[in-house]
């Protein structure tokens, strides 16, 4: 049975990555007003999280897992937040969309409330340890990780914020996840050696005792 390489893997989860930040892009041009709001859009909407949960597990597999329990526990908390924000996009783009907003606000001013606001402490929770974690490699660009980490911050406070700093927040992510794809999109290969260069060096001291 023939298994995928590695190499393979990390262009499919940066090409996931390249999909997540376009799909930001269009939300934003949405929010903004640059395009219409349309079916199709709504649609696409929640996309930007199932693609960016590719994304982000193609980098904890080739990075992550030299961090130890603290790269675990960031990759499962990001990953639990970006499944869970799938959920809260589709109420927002699908459901909303069709209420009024005496219906939209007495709805979150009950449980649902309470539900989405506790999505958006993990994701912001979330985001933040895994960014750290992928600091902690000192092999991923620090630059992207920065943008990445700023970005989701005024979304997870997008009850908070005026609808501009909103609108950057979510170019900002674009931004650092687009940039961090393109990077592990040209680097698959060596991202590849190194890991089976990690898994000769531990056969080799096998090997020795």
């Amino acid at each position: 049975m023939s298994h995928l390489a590695p190499a393979t893997l990390y262009r499919i989860a940066a090409v996931a990555g390249l999909g997540s930040a376009l799909v930001l892009l269009v939300n934003a041009a949405k929010r903004a007003e640059v395009i219409p709001t349309s079916a199709l859009t709504q649609l696409v909407a929640p996309l930007a999280q199932i693609l960016a949960l590719a994304f982000v597990t193609g980098l904890y597999f080739a990075f992550g897992r030299r961090t130890g329990s603290f790269g675990l526990v960031a990759y499962l908390l990001n990953g639990f937040a970006l499944a869970a924000l799938v959920g809260v996009e589709f109420v927002i783009n699908l459901v909303f969309s069709e209420l009024p907003d005496s219906t939209i606000d007495a709805l979150l001013a009950g449980s649902l409330g309470i539900a989405l606001t506790a999505v958006s402490i993990l994701f912001l929770l979330g985001t933040l340890a895994f960014v750290a974690a992928m600091l902690r490699t000192h092999e991923l660009p620090t630059t992207p990780l920065v943008l990445y980490a700023a970005g989701a911050v005024p979304i997870s406070l997008r009850a908070f914020v005026p609808e501009a700093i909103l609108d950057l927040g979510i170019l900002t992510l674009a931004a650092g996840i687009a940039w961090l794809g393109i990077w592990l999109f040209t680097r698959a290969t060596r991202t590849t050696t190194w890991t089976m260069t990690g898994s000769e060096y531990v056969k080799s001291l096998q090997e020795v005792r």
